[in-house]
């Protein structure tokens, strides 16, 4: 299995994501031969898309190349770290990643495994009062649904509230993450 490893957090060591991520690797490579891509993009970041750099096809290359893509995606203001939407702007590519038809957009890429950490300092979650402010899940799911790829999630939510619940979600995640077929 080829797996591809990212991660876009911008706090270090003190990342759930980052945390979160590494044990999706490692349960994934327990039982399993595994030639491992690893893409730190904020340590290596990608420019932000321009028509000069919308050529470079290596990133998406790396992309389809992949089984698994697991990626560390923490909620800032909402949504994604702007280092993962300058991937993402590399993935989405018409005629490689997707295809538009008479009847809408055919994603090209269903055979490949995305598992998405995903760590939020507040609640967001659907019964959450701020869930109408959640924009991470839903756009990673939007974006990789797009290419045809049903994208799994482990989430750890509340992690700012205080240590003790910062524990508790890394905890359920983690439970989660056992969980997950390899």
């Amino acid at each position: 299995m080829k797996l591809l490893h990212l991660d876009s957090s911008i706090t270090g060591d003190a990342s759930v994501s980052r945390k979160l991520t590494a044990q999706i690797v490692a349960h994934l490579q327990e039982n399993e031969d595994v030639a491992y891509t690893y893409r730190d993009l904020t340590a290596d970041p990608l420019e932000h898309l321009t028509l000069a750099a919308g050529g470079s096809t290596s990133i998406l290359d790396e992309f389809l190349a992949a089984d698994v893509v697991v990626v560390g995606a923490p909620m800032y203001n909402f949504s994604v770290p702007s280092q993962l939407k300058a991937w993402i702007d590399r993935i989405l590519v018409a005629g490689k990643t997707f295809s538009y038809s008479e009847t809408g957009v055919v994603g090209l890429v269903g055979d490949k495994r995305v598992i998405v950490a995903i760590a939020r300092g507040g609640f967001y979650g659907p019964d959450a009062a701020a869930a109408s402010s959640e924009h991470l899940q839903t756009y990673l799911s939007a974006v990789f649904g797009f290419i045809g790829v049903e994208a799994q999630f482990i989430v750890a939510e509340g992690v700012m509230v205080g240590p003790e619940h910062r524990q508790s979600a890394i905890d359920s995640a983690a439970e989660t993450i056992r969980s997950l077929a390899a």
